[in-house]
């Protein structure tokens, strides 16, 4: 492999902290109540306060990008108000502290966080105005960050819009939750992204690209029906995307279930005029664990999109995390084949990891033997997939490779490389300490991936 990104992903409330600080306003995640399992999102492991020491690590480890998230909060007063400026200046201390690191910053423009105030009064995505609002603040952003970020992405896990769990994510707090309002939303969200994405084709040099959270399904048996299904889920939930990413245009299969079950769209002609021009300069996608799915559980007339509220299963070839995720490297190397065959542009995998729970003796490196194995597997199936199979493979991001918060909020669901000292309920000292699998990645990232032992 050549030239090549090797680095970190994040999301800002997973990582920031500082919620009351630098005059942010509210988002969603900042009035989540903490349980008996779970934090509150006030300090995540503080990384508003941490991040030149963060950075530092990044650069021992060899890291040359670093995807970050901007808090639309932070930036935009409850969303659609005043740009605050304090915001930007701490954005630009993260993307100047790496660019003199040479880390390649990547800015992803939202990851599930909206402003309280456009959830709580227009109830997020499925609004038009939180559309227009969304634009706005990209491009205020896009215009302040362009002349050093060069790689963006619009919304992280973008097919998960079209999904049962969009309703956690989009800002949508009243409703009934019907498959209208998921349809609704994921075009809203489409066009978002490509009105977001063709400003900065137009207006700049930087790149751009869709990102989604790969949905690797197989038939739980070779029953046709279970093959059946699990193509369908391919089809509207990976390719559905990937398709207007890449040639301007929705799925045929999924626009055709539209009209099958007149679902009644508010879609306008200069919304599809934005996805209709819409191009990527590469695609991008997270991937953790496969799963199967078994037809016969699916509930008749259930829409593609939610096959796997019904029918998940377990794969008995595969081993199973503590949080019942299936590990599956070659899974990984078939999604990077299967992108790269039907789109032929350059893949970027900016997620990856495996999340346990660890805890540090106040001592000694914590002997994270798993988590080498994990990233040496994945590692080895992408390079198959580059030397073997030609796919064109642009970097490899880790998720969380500084412990941060899980998706939940769970501090014991850890994936760093690095340890965070804190847990759900107490914050200690937030002491950052390398585990073992630290000075193993160091070791790969020096090689260029070579040095995988």
């Amino acid at each position: 492999m050549t030239k090549f990104f090797w680095g970190n992903s994040s999301s800002s409330m997973q990582t920031e902290g500082g919620w009351n600080e630098g005059g942010k306003s509210l988002s969603v995640y900042d009035v989540r109540k903490s349980g008996p399992h779970i934090s509150d999102w006030h300090f995540a492991n503080d990384n508003y306060h941490h991040f030149d020491e963060d950075f530092d690590y990044m650069k021992d480890l060899g890291m040359n990008m670093y995807r970050f998230q901007i808090s639309w909060s932070r930036v935009i007063k409850d969303g659609d108000g005043e740009v605050n400026e304090e915001g930007l200046k701490y954005y630009d201390k993260l993307v100047d502290g790496l660019l003199a690191r040479n880390i390649e910053p990547m800015i992803c423009l939202y990851h599930f966080d909206m402003p309280l105030h456009l959830a709580e009064d227009y109830n997020g995505f499925i609004s038009k105005k939180v559309c227009e609002d969304f634009i706005r603040y990209s491009k205020i952003v896009i215009d302040h960050f362009t002349d050093r970020v060069k790689y963006w992405i619009t919304f992280n896990e973008q097919n998960l819009y079209h999904t049962s769990g969009v309703f956690q994510i989009a800002g949508y707090l009243k409703g009934d939750k019907t498959l209208t309002d998921i349809y609704q939303i994921a075009h809203n969200v489409m066009y978002c992204h490509a009105a977001v994405a063709n400003y900065l084709h137009d207006q700049t040099d930087a790149k751009i690209g869709g990102m989604l959270a790969y949905n690797q399904v197989y038939g739980a048996t070779a029953n046709p029906a279970d093959v059946f299904a699990a193509h369908q889920i391919d089809e509207f939930l990976n390719f559905d995307l990937l398709d207007a990413f890449s040639y301007g245009k929705y799925s045929d299969a999924v626009i055709n279930f539209v009209k099958q079950n007149k679902l009644e769209l508010d879609v306008n002609d200069k919304e599809m005029a934005e996805i209709s021009r819409l191009k990527s300069d590469f695609l991008s996608f997270s991937y953790y664990a496969s799963s199967t799915i078994d037809a016969s559980k699916i509930p008749a007339g259930t829409a593609p999109n939610l096959y796997q509220d019904y029918g998940k299963k377990d794969n008995p070839y595969l081993k199973t995390t503590e949080w019942d995720w299936q590990i599956d490297p070659l899974g990984f190397r078939d999604v990077l084949n299967k992108i790269y065959l039907r789109y032929h542009l350059p893949v970027f995998p900016i997620e990856n990891g495996i999340g346990v729970r660890e805890k540090w003796d106040g001592e000694h490196p914590i002997n994270d033997d798993y988590r080498i194995e994990y990233h040496r597997n994945h590692i080895k199936a992408m390079k198959a997939a580059i030397e073997e199979d030609g796919v064109e493979v642009i970097g490899y991001l880790g998720w969380g490779l500084i412990d941060i918060l899980s998706s939940q909020g769970d501090m014991e669901k850890r994936y760093g490389v690095v340890y965070v000292n804190r847990t759900n309920h107490d914050l200690r000292d937030m002491k950052r300490v390398p585990k073992k699998s630290y000075y193993w990645l160091q070791k790969v990232i020096k090689s260029n991936g070579q040095d995988l032992s």
